[in-house]
């Protein structure tokens, strides 16, 4: 059986696990995130670790941004503008290659976990759809006709502009580029600031946080809708694990988009319950995903 290493590499932890083809993981293992001199010796040390028990055939990374993601580029693989001491344009993939004869796939978390959701959980039956996740920041992965889209660098749709009326909302915002753009007004974060709370699920369901909250979400899923059509807008993250955040969402995008698209995705209120739905992998959809590019990028060398 074929044994892949998943390296999910986050703003706050590094989570490494060995996965089967089924995306099913029979070990994994935790390290915050610190420098790369810090934490790539541990990452290095448990994948040899691993090794002993068993073949290793492909390694996968799903990395914070931004990422250098152009094969043709000589800086593929690197990490590139990020504010994180010692990552800035760190080429992690060349760190790997020069130590692991393996395939390797590389892309953003968020990409590596819509392919996890593609593969093994809430988009197996779609190719054309949207993951969203919301937590400490805001990010998509998007996949177009079953291919992640990258284009000129990657999708930042945490980023999104979306309306903001300071006459019911007057908070400014906490994204240190944009102020109120979607991760500065709706990420977990902007919540804690906004309602002085130490974590957003501190508040209770009945608060009046989750109906703004709302309204930011169905905002930006109104314009993913009107501008890639997807068949799905999968949305995980901690912040998503408020459940009626759902239905809220659902109520208010009809609405918003004024009856301008007549689809039953949109228009039937049991339908749009299964276009804007929960991850499938729950909290696991991230490392997951790193499985699945390792599988990826082994299926690809298979047909080389």
């Amino acid at each position: 059986m074929e044994r892949f290493v998943g390296i999910e590499a986050g703003g706050t932890k590094f989570v490494c696990a060995i996965g089967n083809r089924q995306g099913e993981i029979s070990e994994r293992t935790v390290f915050p995130t610190e420098t790369p001199e810090i934490v790539l010796p541990k990452i290095i040390d448990y994948i040899h670790q691993q090794a002993l028990h068993g073949k290793i055939d492909a390694i996968g990374i799903g990395c914070f941004g931004p990422l250098e993601l152009d094969r043709k580029s000589s800086q593929y693989g690197s990490i590139t503008a990020t504010p994180k001491p010692g990552w800035r344009y760190f080429n992690i993939v060349e760190k790997f290659k020069n130590l692991f004869d393996l395939p390797i796939g590389f892309d953003t978390d968020v990409n590596a976990a819509a392919l996890g959701e593609h593969y093994w959980g809430a988009a197996q039956q779609s190719d054309h759809f949207i993951y969203l996740t919301v937590g400490t920041g805001i990010g998509g992965g998007v996949m177009i006709n079953g291919k992640l889209l990258h284009g000129a660098l990657h999708p930042e749709m945490g980023h999104l502009l979306i309306p903001q009326d300071k006459t019911q909302d007057a908070f400014e915002g906490i994204c240190p580029y944009h102020h109120n753009c979607l991760e500065g007004l709706a990420s977990g974060p902007s919540l804690m600031k906004r309602w002085g709370v130490e974590s957003a699920l501190d508040l209770p369901p009945e608060h009046e946080a989750w109906d703004l909250e709302a309204y930011y979400l169905a905002a930006a899923c109104a314009n993913y809708t009107l501008t890639l059509s997807p068949q799905k807008i999968i949305l995980g993250g901690g912040v998503m694990k408020q459940k009626n955040l759902f239905s809220k969402i659902h109520q208010l995008l009809p609405n918003l988009l004024n009856n301008y698209i007549l689809h039953e995705n949109i228009t039937n209120t049991d339908k749009i319950k299964d276009y804007i739905i929960p991850a499938g992998l729950g909290d696991n959809a991230g490392i997951a995903g790193a499985i699945a590019l390792a599988v990826q990028s082994y299926a690809y060398q298979e047909i080389a």
